[in-house]
Protein backbone atom coordinates (compact mmCIF):
# COMPACT_ATOMS: atom_id res chain seq x y z
CA UNK A 1 0.00 0.00 0.00
CA UNK A 2 1.11 3.34 -0.79
CA UNK A 3 1.63 5.75 1.49
CA UNK A 4 -0.77 8.86 1.02
CA UNK A 5 1.63 11.69 1.14
CA UNK A 6 -0.53 15.30 0.93
CA UNK A 7 -3.80 16.15 2.35
CA UNK A 8 -5.55 19.50 0.90
CA UNK A 9 -8.85 20.90 1.61
CA UNK A 10 -10.42 24.97 0.73
CA UNK A 11 -12.77 26.78 2.57
CA UNK A 12 -14.21 30.38 1.19
CA UNK A 13 -13.48 33.29 3.53
CA UNK A 14 -15.01 36.88 3.60
CA UNK A 15 -11.76 38.44 3.29
CA UNK A 16 -9.78 39.44 1.08
CA UNK A 17 -6.82 37.85 -0.37
CA UNK A 18 -4.24 40.37 1.07
CA UNK A 19 -5.75 40.33 4.48
CA UNK A 20 -5.79 36.79 4.45
CA UNK A 21 -2.06 35.88 3.23
CA UNK A 22 -0.56 38.82 5.52
CA UNK A 23 -2.47 37.11 9.03
CA UNK A 24 -1.82 33.21 7.66
CA UNK A 25 2.02 34.16 6.51
CA UNK A 26 2.23 35.82 10.18
CA UNK A 27 3.19 32.54 12.20
CA UNK A 28 2.43 34.54 15.45
CA UNK A 29 -1.02 34.37 14.79
CA UNK A 30 -1.62 30.40 13.72
CA UNK A 31 -2.37 29.85 17.25
CA UNK A 32 -5.75 31.76 16.81
CA UNK A 33 -6.93 28.70 14.09
CA UNK A 34 -4.89 25.92 14.11
CA UNK A 35 -5.83 23.31 16.71
CA UNK A 36 -2.13 21.88 17.57
CA UNK A 37 -0.13 25.18 17.84
CA UNK A 38 0.08 27.40 20.90
CA UNK A 39 2.31 30.28 19.36
CA UNK A 40 5.48 31.08 17.96
CA UNK A 41 8.72 33.45 17.35
CA UNK A 42 10.60 34.94 14.27
CA UNK A 43 14.19 34.95 14.21
CA UNK A 44 14.36 38.13 12.74
CA UNK A 45 12.83 41.29 12.90
CA UNK A 46 10.60 41.46 9.99
CA UNK A 47 8.29 43.43 7.98
CA UNK A 48 6.04 40.38 6.90
CA UNK A 49 7.28 37.30 5.28
CA UNK A 50 9.82 36.45 2.90
CA UNK A 51 11.18 33.16 1.59
CA UNK A 52 13.90 32.17 3.84
CA UNK A 53 12.58 33.47 7.22
CA UNK A 54 12.59 31.24 9.80
CA UNK A 55 10.46 30.61 13.25
CA UNK A 56 10.20 28.77 15.79
CA UNK A 57 6.73 27.52 16.41
CA UNK A 58 5.40 25.43 19.78
CA UNK A 59 2.50 22.99 19.45
CA UNK A 60 0.35 20.06 21.72
CA UNK A 61 -1.47 17.07 21.13
CA UNK A 62 -3.61 16.41 24.30
CA UNK A 63 -0.94 16.49 26.93
CA UNK A 64 2.91 16.08 24.73
CA UNK A 65 3.95 19.44 23.65
CA UNK A 66 7.08 20.02 21.21
CA UNK A 67 8.65 22.42 19.69
CA UNK A 68 9.60 22.82 15.71
CA UNK A 69 11.70 25.08 13.96
CA UNK A 70 10.42 25.92 10.36
CA UNK A 71 11.70 28.03 6.94
CA UNK A 72 9.21 30.12 4.71
CA UNK A 73 9.99 28.84 0.77
CA UNK A 74 7.63 30.70 -0.37
CA UNK A 75 6.44 34.25 0.65
CA UNK A 76 4.07 35.27 -2.45
CA UNK A 77 1.72 38.24 -0.96
CA UNK A 78 -2.10 37.62 -1.44
CA UNK A 79 -1.04 34.16 -3.69
CA UNK A 80 0.94 31.57 -1.80
CA UNK A 81 2.54 31.24 1.70
CA UNK A 82 4.29 28.22 2.16
CA UNK A 83 7.09 26.78 5.08
CA UNK A 84 8.88 23.74 5.40
CA UNK A 85 9.43 22.18 9.03
CA UNK A 86 12.70 20.84 9.41
CA UNK A 87 13.28 20.70 13.16
CA UNK A 88 11.86 19.27 16.10
CA UNK A 89 12.26 18.60 19.31
CA UNK A 90 10.21 18.39 22.84
CA UNK A 91 11.78 22.07 24.52
CA UNK A 92 14.37 23.16 21.88
CA UNK A 93 14.58 21.70 17.74
CA UNK A 94 17.28 19.67 18.34
CA UNK A 95 16.21 16.63 15.57
CA UNK A 96 17.08 18.21 12.15
CA UNK A 97 15.04 16.23 10.02
CA UNK A 98 12.54 16.72 7.12
CA UNK A 99 9.11 16.90 8.68
CA UNK A 100 6.49 18.53 6.73
CA UNK A 101 5.50 20.95 4.27
CA UNK A 102 2.89 23.62 5.07
CA UNK A 103 1.25 25.41 2.23
CA UNK A 104 -1.43 28.05 1.86
CA UNK A 105 -2.94 29.58 -1.33
CA UNK A 106 -5.14 32.68 -1.95
CA UNK A 107 -7.72 32.83 -4.87
CA UNK A 108 -10.16 35.64 -4.90
CA UNK A 109 -13.54 33.98 -6.01
CA UNK A 110 -17.55 35.32 -5.55
CA UNK A 111 -17.94 36.22 -1.82
CA UNK A 112 -14.06 36.32 -0.78
CA UNK A 113 -11.45 34.24 -0.97
CA UNK A 114 -11.10 30.84 -1.07
CA UNK A 115 -8.01 29.45 0.71
CA UNK A 116 -6.52 26.27 0.33
CA UNK A 117 -4.48 24.82 3.22
CA UNK A 118 -2.01 21.71 1.95
CA UNK A 119 -0.13 19.36 4.08
CA UNK A 120 2.53 17.56 2.34
CA UNK A 121 4.62 14.28 4.23
CA UNK A 122 8.28 15.12 3.92
CA UNK A 123 8.79 12.12 5.61
CA UNK A 124 10.21 10.85 2.56
CA UNK A 125 13.47 8.59 4.08
CA UNK A 126 10.53 6.39 6.27
CA UNK A 127 10.03 3.08 5.63
CA UNK A 128 6.36 2.88 4.24
CA UNK A 129 5.87 -0.10 7.23
CA UNK A 130 7.32 1.80 10.20
CA UNK A 131 5.41 5.22 9.31
CA UNK A 132 1.29 4.01 9.88
CA UNK A 133 2.79 2.36 13.39
CA UNK A 134 4.35 5.75 14.43
CA UNK A 135 2.32 8.02 13.14
CA UNK A 136 -1.15 5.73 15.27
CA UNK A 137 1.29 6.02 18.52
CA UNK A 138 1.56 9.93 18.23
CA UNK A 139 -2.09 10.32 16.56
CA UNK A 140 -4.52 8.45 19.29
CA UNK A 141 -4.66 5.74 16.11
CA UNK A 142 -4.68 7.72 12.74
CA UNK A 143 -2.34 8.46 10.49
CA UNK A 144 -0.95 11.61 9.88
CA UNK A 145 -2.58 11.92 6.50
CA UNK A 146 -6.05 11.19 8.09
CA UNK A 147 -5.06 13.59 11.67
CA UNK A 148 -3.73 16.07 9.52
CA UNK A 149 -6.92 16.12 7.29
CA UNK A 150 -9.12 16.70 10.78
CA UNK A 151 -6.70 19.52 11.58
CA UNK A 152 -6.83 21.06 8.05
CA UNK A 153 -10.76 21.52 8.26
CA UNK A 154 -10.75 22.66 11.89
CA UNK A 155 -8.28 25.40 10.77
CA UNK A 156 -9.78 26.45 8.18
CA UNK A 157 -13.00 26.17 9.98
CA UNK A 158 -11.71 28.84 12.79
CA UNK A 159 -10.26 31.17 9.85
CA UNK A 160 -13.56 31.38 8.21
CA UNK A 161 -15.44 31.94 11.46
CA UNK A 162 -12.77 34.54 12.41
CA UNK A 163 -13.67 36.71 9.21
CA UNK A 164 -17.39 36.27 9.64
Amino acid sequence: MTREMTVSDSVVVDADADTLYAAISDPTKMRDWSPENTGAVVSYPREGAYAGMVFEGTNKRGRARWVTRCTVTVADPGKTFEFRVHAIGVKTPKLNAANATWRYDFETVAGGTKVTETWTDDRTKWPDALTPVFDKIVTGGKTFPEFQRRNIRTTLDNLREHYA
